[in-house]
Protein backbone atom coordinates (compact mmCIF):
# COMPACT_ATOMS: atom_id res chain seq x y z
CA UNK A 1 0.00 0.00 0.00
CA UNK A 2 3.22 2.56 0.77
CA UNK A 3 4.45 2.02 -2.82
CA UNK A 4 0.94 2.41 -4.22
CA UNK A 5 0.40 5.89 -1.90
CA UNK A 6 3.48 6.82 -3.15
CA UNK A 7 3.38 6.00 -7.14
CA UNK A 8 -0.23 7.94 -6.72
CA UNK A 9 2.00 11.23 -5.02
CA UNK A 10 4.11 11.17 -7.45
CA UNK A 11 1.80 11.69 -10.13
CA UNK A 12 -0.06 14.44 -8.43
CA UNK A 13 3.24 16.45 -7.58
CA UNK A 14 4.42 15.90 -11.24
CA UNK A 15 1.08 17.71 -12.68
CA UNK A 16 0.91 20.17 -10.06
CA UNK A 17 4.65 20.98 -10.87
CA UNK A 18 3.56 21.72 -14.50
CA UNK A 19 1.48 24.79 -14.70
CA UNK A 20 1.91 25.03 -18.36
CA UNK A 21 0.76 21.80 -18.56
CA UNK A 22 -2.46 22.38 -16.22
CA UNK A 23 -3.48 25.49 -18.54
CA UNK A 24 -2.23 24.31 -21.77
CA UNK A 25 -4.36 21.01 -21.34
CA UNK A 26 -7.47 23.50 -20.74
CA UNK A 27 -6.96 24.99 -24.44
CA UNK A 28 -8.54 22.31 -26.47
CA UNK A 29 -11.95 21.66 -24.30
CA UNK A 30 -12.12 25.52 -24.23
CA UNK A 31 -12.06 25.42 -27.98
CA UNK A 32 -14.99 23.06 -28.59
CA UNK A 33 -16.55 24.34 -25.57
CA UNK A 34 -16.90 27.40 -27.31
CA UNK A 35 -16.55 27.36 -30.61
CA UNK A 36 -19.07 24.94 -31.41
CA UNK A 37 -21.52 25.16 -28.34
CA UNK A 38 -22.23 28.58 -29.40
CA UNK A 39 -21.72 28.17 -33.26
CA UNK A 40 -23.96 25.17 -33.83
CA UNK A 41 -26.30 25.74 -30.89
CA UNK A 42 -28.90 27.46 -33.12
CA UNK A 43 -28.15 25.24 -35.75
CA UNK A 44 -28.99 22.13 -33.08
CA UNK A 45 -31.70 24.15 -31.57
CA UNK A 46 -33.49 24.54 -34.92
CA UNK A 47 -33.27 21.16 -35.47
CA UNK A 48 -35.96 20.22 -32.01
CA UNK A 49 -32.98 19.20 -30.30
CA UNK A 50 -32.79 21.91 -27.25
CA UNK A 51 -29.81 23.56 -26.20
CA UNK A 52 -26.44 22.68 -27.96
CA UNK A 53 -24.48 24.05 -25.53
CA UNK A 54 -26.00 22.23 -22.60
CA UNK A 55 -26.04 18.91 -24.82
CA UNK A 56 -21.67 18.99 -25.21
CA UNK A 57 -20.39 19.96 -21.87
CA UNK A 58 -20.87 16.88 -20.61
CA UNK A 59 -19.16 15.27 -24.17
CA UNK A 60 -16.36 18.20 -23.29
CA UNK A 61 -15.96 16.98 -19.82
CA UNK A 62 -15.18 13.30 -20.81
CA UNK A 63 -13.04 15.23 -23.42
CA UNK A 64 -10.32 16.38 -21.28
CA UNK A 65 -10.76 13.62 -19.67
CA UNK A 66 -9.79 10.98 -21.72
CA UNK A 67 -6.82 12.78 -23.34
CA UNK A 68 -5.39 13.96 -19.86
CA UNK A 69 -5.50 9.74 -18.88
CA UNK A 70 -4.24 8.79 -22.10
CA UNK A 71 -0.74 10.66 -21.48
CA UNK A 72 -0.44 10.37 -17.97
CA UNK A 73 0.05 6.48 -18.94
CA UNK A 74 1.87 7.52 -22.30
CA UNK A 75 4.32 9.36 -19.77
CA UNK A 76 5.67 6.31 -19.01
CA UNK A 77 7.15 6.27 -22.18
CA UNK A 78 9.31 9.84 -21.14
CA UNK A 79 10.15 7.83 -17.67
CA UNK A 80 11.32 4.92 -19.57
CA UNK A 81 14.05 7.13 -22.05
CA UNK A 82 15.36 9.34 -19.14
CA UNK A 83 15.91 6.37 -16.86
CA UNK A 84 13.28 6.95 -14.41
CA UNK A 85 11.15 3.95 -14.91
CA UNK A 86 14.53 1.79 -14.57
CA UNK A 87 14.79 3.28 -10.89
CA UNK A 88 11.36 2.39 -9.76
CA UNK A 89 11.27 -1.03 -11.37
CA UNK A 90 14.48 -1.77 -9.60
CA UNK A 91 13.11 -1.12 -6.65
CA UNK A 92 12.56 -4.09 -4.10
CA UNK A 93 8.60 -3.66 -4.18
CA UNK A 94 5.88 -5.37 -6.66
CA UNK A 95 5.44 -4.27 -10.39
CA UNK A 96 1.84 -4.60 -9.41
CA UNK A 97 1.60 -1.75 -6.99
CA UNK A 98 3.50 0.41 -8.76
CA UNK A 99 1.50 -0.19 -11.75
CA UNK A 100 -1.57 0.55 -9.31
CA UNK A 101 -0.27 3.66 -8.31
CA UNK A 102 0.71 5.15 -11.33
CA UNK A 103 -2.85 4.44 -12.90
CA UNK A 104 -4.46 5.94 -9.79
CA UNK A 105 -2.79 8.92 -9.88
CA UNK A 106 -3.25 9.66 -13.64
CA UNK A 107 -6.70 8.98 -13.00
CA UNK A 108 -7.30 11.27 -10.15
CA UNK A 109 -5.53 13.89 -12.28
CA UNK A 110 -7.63 13.28 -14.88
CA UNK A 111 -10.73 13.64 -12.96
CA UNK A 112 -9.33 17.31 -11.39
CA UNK A 113 -9.35 18.17 -14.84
CA UNK A 114 -12.59 16.93 -15.59
CA UNK A 115 -13.98 18.98 -12.68
CA UNK A 116 -12.07 22.05 -13.99
CA UNK A 117 -13.42 22.09 -17.13
CA UNK A 118 -16.99 21.22 -15.37
CA UNK A 119 -16.76 24.25 -13.71
CA UNK A 120 -15.61 26.30 -16.54
CA UNK A 121 -18.44 25.47 -18.58
CA UNK A 122 -20.79 26.43 -15.45
CA UNK A 123 -18.93 30.08 -16.08
CA UNK A 124 -20.28 30.20 -19.58
CA UNK A 125 -23.91 29.10 -18.68
CA UNK A 126 -24.02 25.20 -18.49
CA UNK A 127 -26.26 24.43 -15.33
CA UNK A 128 -26.79 20.80 -14.03
CA UNK A 129 -30.56 19.17 -14.07
CA UNK A 130 -29.67 17.94 -10.76
CA UNK A 131 -27.04 18.89 -8.35
CA UNK A 132 -27.24 16.36 -6.25
CA UNK A 133 -26.02 14.11 -8.90
CA UNK A 134 -22.99 15.77 -9.18
CA UNK A 135 -21.09 13.49 -6.79
CA UNK A 136 -22.24 10.89 -8.75
CA UNK A 137 -20.78 12.07 -11.80
CA UNK A 138 -17.99 12.84 -10.21
CA UNK A 139 -16.98 9.46 -9.18
CA UNK A 140 -18.41 7.98 -12.85
CA UNK A 141 -15.44 10.90 -14.11
CA UNK A 142 -12.92 8.84 -11.89
CA UNK A 143 -14.28 5.23 -13.43
CA UNK A 144 -13.63 6.93 -16.95
CA UNK A 145 -10.56 8.17 -15.75
CA UNK A 146 -9.39 4.83 -14.93
CA UNK A 147 -9.78 3.11 -17.49
CA UNK A 148 -8.13 5.37 -19.98
CA UNK A 149 -4.95 5.59 -18.09
CA UNK A 150 -5.01 2.24 -17.53
CA UNK A 151 -5.42 1.72 -21.61
CA UNK A 152 -2.61 4.43 -21.73
CA UNK A 153 -0.11 2.37 -19.73
CA UNK A 154 -0.75 -0.60 -21.55
CA UNK A 155 0.01 0.96 -25.27
CA UNK A 156 3.19 2.82 -23.28
CA UNK A 157 4.47 -0.78 -22.17
CA UNK A 158 4.64 -1.87 -25.84
CA UNK A 159 6.49 1.49 -26.92
CA UNK A 160 9.96 2.20 -26.79
CA UNK A 161 10.13 5.54 -27.91
CA UNK A 162 7.99 8.38 -29.02
CA UNK A 163 7.38 8.01 -32.74
CA UNK A 164 4.42 5.98 -32.19
CA UNK A 165 2.62 8.54 -30.35
CA UNK A 166 0.72 9.95 -33.21
CA UNK A 167 -0.23 7.10 -34.73
CA UNK A 168 -1.75 6.53 -31.30
CA UNK A 169 -3.44 9.87 -31.37
CA UNK A 170 -4.58 9.61 -35.15
CA UNK A 171 -5.70 5.91 -34.86
CA UNK A 172 -7.12 5.60 -31.52
CA UNK A 173 -7.16 8.44 -29.12
CA UNK A 174 -8.87 10.91 -32.08
CA UNK A 175 -11.32 7.65 -32.90
CA UNK A 176 -12.51 6.98 -29.63
CA UNK A 177 -13.77 10.88 -29.31
CA UNK A 178 -15.32 11.60 -32.19
CA UNK A 179 -17.53 8.24 -32.24
CA UNK A 180 -18.41 8.71 -28.47
CA UNK A 181 -21.38 11.04 -29.23
CA UNK A 182 -19.52 14.04 -27.37
CA UNK A 183 -20.28 16.19 -30.48
CA UNK A 184 -23.77 14.38 -31.74
CA UNK A 185 -26.55 12.25 -30.49
CA UNK A 186 -26.14 8.64 -30.57
CA UNK A 187 -29.66 8.12 -32.28
CA UNK A 188 -30.36 7.84 -35.84
CA UNK A 189 -27.20 6.74 -36.52
CA UNK A 190 -26.36 5.06 -40.16
CA UNK A 191 -25.89 1.36 -38.95
CA UNK A 192 -21.95 0.76 -39.09
CA UNK A 193 -21.71 4.17 -37.39
CA UNK A 194 -24.08 2.93 -34.84
CA UNK A 195 -21.74 -0.31 -34.22
CA UNK A 196 -18.96 1.82 -33.94
CA UNK A 197 -20.24 4.11 -31.46
CA UNK A 198 -21.43 0.88 -29.34
CA UNK A 199 -17.93 -0.70 -28.76
CA UNK A 200 -16.53 2.54 -28.13
CA UNK A 201 -16.55 2.72 -24.57
CA UNK A 202 -15.70 6.17 -23.63
CA UNK A 203 -19.31 5.85 -25.45
CA UNK A 204 -20.47 5.07 -22.13
CA UNK A 205 -18.70 7.47 -20.32
CA UNK A 206 -20.33 10.53 -22.11
CA UNK A 207 -23.61 8.90 -21.96
CA UNK A 208 -23.44 8.64 -17.89
CA UNK A 209 -22.55 11.82 -17.83
CA UNK A 210 -25.51 13.06 -19.45
CA UNK A 211 -27.40 10.92 -17.41
CA UNK A 212 -26.54 12.74 -14.18
CA UNK A 213 -25.75 16.37 -15.68
CA UNK A 214 -28.65 16.75 -18.18
CA UNK A 215 -31.40 13.71 -17.66
CA UNK A 216 -30.51 12.09 -21.43
CA UNK A 217 -28.78 8.87 -21.90
CA UNK A 218 -29.30 6.74 -24.52
CA UNK A 219 -28.22 3.61 -23.38
CA UNK A 220 -28.91 4.52 -19.89
CA UNK A 221 -27.12 4.47 -16.30
CA UNK A 222 -27.08 0.50 -15.60
CA UNK A 223 -25.79 -0.02 -18.71
CA UNK A 224 -23.01 2.72 -19.02
CA UNK A 225 -21.98 1.51 -15.07
CA UNK A 226 -21.70 -2.08 -16.12
CA UNK A 227 -19.93 -1.74 -19.19
CA UNK A 228 -17.08 0.91 -17.62
CA UNK A 229 -16.89 -1.03 -14.76
CA UNK A 230 -16.03 -4.53 -16.94
CA UNK A 231 -13.81 -2.68 -19.61
CA UNK A 232 -11.83 -0.65 -16.62
CA UNK A 233 -11.51 -4.39 -15.10
CA UNK A 234 -9.70 -5.72 -18.32
CA UNK A 235 -7.32 -2.84 -18.93
CA UNK A 236 -6.32 -2.72 -15.56
CA UNK A 237 -5.59 -6.46 -15.73
CA UNK A 238 -4.37 -6.15 -19.17
CA UNK A 239 -2.19 -2.92 -18.79
CA UNK A 240 -0.70 -4.64 -15.44
CA UNK A 241 0.16 -7.49 -17.37
CA UNK A 242 1.92 -5.46 -20.10
CA UNK A 243 3.38 -3.45 -17.54
CA UNK A 244 5.57 -6.56 -15.37
CA UNK A 245 6.94 -7.47 -18.92
CA UNK A 246 8.99 -4.16 -19.46
CA UNK A 247 12.26 -4.72 -19.86
CA UNK A 248 15.06 -2.43 -17.70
Amino acid sequence: MKTIYIMWLRELKRYFRSKSRMIGSLGQPLLFLLALGYGLGSVFQAAGQGNYFQFLCPGIIGMSIIFTAIFSGIQLIWDRQFGFLKETLVAPVSRLNIMIGRTLGGATVATLQGIVVFILAMLFGFRPDNWLLVPVAIVFMLLVALLFTALGTGIASLLEDMQGFQLIMNFLVMPLFFLSGALFPLSGLPPILAGLTIIDPLSYGIDSFRALLVNTTHFGLGVDFVVLAVVTAVFLVVGSYLFSKIEV
